[in-house]
Order: structure tokens, then sequence, then C-alpha cells
């Protein structure tokens, strides 16, 4: 009796169903932290939804969405490129071209927000978009330098368009697209929220991951992604508002898996208050939730080392916000801009 059960036990460890995320002591006291204000005007135009890359030493801001700025958002979404290197000070590596004479786009990408935005195979890329020009933005680039942009599937949209608000993440060397919907109300399309999971190696061929087993269910709106303990996490999020489905969906729930195929339930109901357009970040070997919408903007912050054991980061000091754009650089967590309309730069430190 005993040999078969512990042959079940390391049989549905294998399939990620009791892989635990971590070893963990039960109580271990919390690390202390504090946030640090680096500016609060940086030279970029107030945004959110903008891409965040940690990349060649650098941190690097793409694109976002500011309907209320025509100066710098024609097109109400922008397709600039700004680099810093220590978040006080930004360059502006290409200037927006999206909404003027210049834009060309069999070289460049349209202006966008809340796309998917991961550093892999030493280039940055920018997978997908949003609905917010009339049409499913389908497409995938990459680029060395941020100034040259080079489209990696010209003349065919990947095969899990048409979809917006997307995870995305690079894991088992592979980026990774996960969940996301359509939105009819902005462009046309049937109307359907995705559990589905589809990975690549070079951003053309993609593969439609048989999952098997529970799975977190249809959902997206995360601004980042996590990787830690070697697995892949999904930390709340939810759907959007549609013709058909006018309530959105707000979750707290935490999933992750080993593979993307099995996926095992941490949490049903973390402590965090379920929330979508929030930001998530893997730092100083802890899982972060920040910020996000739950009707209203939010500025609390949470940490955990296991998906579990969750604690809170008292007195956020910056205001409340959604979509922001999240980086961990030089030891630090760094929060740049979002739905607060300002162009502020925080950091947050282990004391």
């Amino acid at each position: 009796m005993k040999s078969t059960f512990v042959f079940l036990v390391t049989l549905l460890a294998g399939l990620g169903v009791l892989t635990p995320a971590a070893p963990r002591a039960a109580g271990t006291p919390s690390p202390s932290y504090h946030w640090v204000c680096v500016t609060p005007s940086a030279p970029f135009a107030p945004r959110d939804g903008a891409g965040a890359l940690v990349y060649r030493g650098a941190l690097w801001l793409l694109g976002g969405w500011n309907p209320h700025d025509k100066v710098h958002f024609p097109k109400i979404c922008t397709n600039d490129v700004w680099r810093s290197t220590d978040g006080a000070t930004w360059t502006l590596v290409k200037p927006n071209t999206f909404g003027t004479d210049q834009f060309n786009p069999d070289t460049d990408w349209e202006g966008r927000h809340t796309a998917g935005y991961v550093v892999f195979q030493d280039k940055m890329w920018i997978l997908g978009g949003d609905p917010l020009q009339g049409h499913y933005q389908s497409d995938v680039w990459n680029s060395e330098d941020g100034v040259t942009w080079n489209r990696v599937n010209p003349g065919q949209d990947v095969p899990w368009a048409p979809r917006a608000l997307h995870h995305t993440a690079v894991f088992n060397g592979r980026i990774w697209v996960m969940g996301g919907q359509t939105t009819p109300q902005f462009a046309p399309a049937e109307e359907r929220f995705w559990d589905d999971i589809w990975s690549t190696d070079d951003g053309i061929h993609w593969t439609k991951a048989a999952t098997g087993g529970p799975q977190w269910g249809p959902r997206g709106m995360i601004g980042g992604n996590v990787v830690l303990h070697g697995r892949l996490w999904i930390l709340g999020g939810g759907t959007y508002d549609t013709p058909r489905q006018p309530q959105r969906n707000f979750y707290n729930d935490v999933w992750s898996t080993g593979d993307g195929i099995h996926w095992q339930c941490h949490l049903h109901q973390a402590p965090w208050h379920p929330r979508q357009y929030h930001d998530v970040a893997a730092f100083d070997g802890r899982m972060w939730v920040l910020e996000g919408w739950n009707q209203q903007n939010r500025n609390d912050v949470w940490h955990s080392a296991d998906g579990v054991e969750w604690h809170e980061v008292p007195g956020t000091p910056w205001a409340p916000r959604h979509a922001s754009s999240l980086f961990v650089y030089e030891d630090a967590l760094w929060l740049v801009a979002g739905n607060n309309m300002q162009s502020d730069v925080w950091k947050l430190e282990r004391r």
C-alpha cells in the first residue's frame, strides 16, 4: 500500500499537480522594503500600458496610450521608444511616427499599448497589441537597438489572432502567449474569451499547448509576467466588458506551471483584492503584485516567495494607478507612469 501511495505521489508531482513552488518555512519573517522617488516628471509624455523591458543594461519604454494628448499621441497610441540607465535621465531613441507622414507600416509598428513585450534571443520583441485602431494588431516585431524594427511575420497574422489583453512571457527557451480576448466594440471579431496557450521559438511558427487537468479560466489584462523558481505564474487578472458580457470579471487566484501544460492552483483567493490591469514581476526571490483596477485605481503592493504566503508593503507613497510600466533593474523594482497620467518614476529597494 505504501509503495503504491509513493508511486502515485511521484506521478502527480511529475505532472505538476503536487509540485511545490519552493521550499517555505512557516512564519518566515518578511523582508523590509522602501520606495524612492527617482523623478516626479521624466521627459516622456504621461502614458499607460507602455512596454517595459530591461535590455543591454538599460530601461526601455515602448509606446503607450494617452487619449488626451493629441500632440504626442495623434492616434491615441504612440510608437516612440525611450531609454534610461538611471530612471531619471531618459533619451528619446525613436520618435513617434504613428499618425504622421513619416509612418511606414512595412518598417515600423503601429502605436499600441498593453501588447506583449519581452526580451528574447538578445532582441526586444513586441507581440500583438490592442484593437483601438479599429483592427487587431496581430503582428510580431523585434529590434536590437530600438531604432530599427523588423517585422518577423510579414504578410501573415499570428495563429492566435485576433485577440488583445493577452499574457506574454519568456519561459523554457520560448515565448508564450496565453489568454486574452476580443473586444467587438472596438474592432470586429467574434466575441471570445481565451484560456489557450501558445508558444514559439522564432515568432513565426507557433505551437498550441495540449493542456490537461485543472487550469485558470479565460482571462488576460496583466501588464507583465512572472517566472520564478523555474515555474511560470499567472496572478489574478480578468476580462474586459463586451457587448454580450457587459460585466467585467476580476480575479485574485494564483496558478503556476513547470511546463506550460500542467497547472497547479496555489490559491483560489489571495489576500490581495481581485484586480486587472495590474503589474507583476519577479524581484528579490519573490513575486510581486502592484496596483491595478477594480472599480477604482489602486496603489497597494504585495509580495510572496511561494504564491501562498503574501505580505503587503505598507505606506505606498505614489498615487493609485493601473497599467504602469514595471522593471526589475539594478537590485530594485521600478514603477514608471501608468493611468495616473503622470510621468513619475519610483523604485523599491530592500532595506
